[in-house]
């Protein structure tokens, strides 16, 4: 479940995604599993070709790629998320969440 989001933040995730581009996102997260990290950042795109490719930039591997809910996407965490976010010029998703 996503917090700290808009549902009008949530739906533009969505759509951008669905246009085969790529979608960036932040949000506050809990996983029992990560309990170090309070946000998940995801980056999706229905396109998977497209996915790959751009992750490929970031070290980031096709098998990490979550097919949840039917939009393709990476889960990043922690310095991962910061460095990707950087590099896309979405310090304001940084800033938003404290980061």
């Amino acid at each position: 479940m996503a917090f700290g989001i808009t549902r009008s933040e949530l739906n533009a995730f969505k759509e951008k995604a669905q246009r085969g581009e790529i979608a960036i996102l932040t949000h506050y997260w809990y996983d029992e599993r990560f309990p170090q990290y309070k946000t998940v950042t995801k980056a999706g795109c229905s396109n998977v070709e497209t996915l790959v490719k751009w992750g490929k930039q970031y070290g980031l591997k096709r098998e990490w790629i979550h097919y949840q809910k039917g939009l393709p996407h990476f889960d990043l965490l922690g310095e991962n998320a910061r460095d990707v976010l950087k590099k896309e010029g979405l310090e304001s998703q940084l800033k938003k969440f404290k980061q």
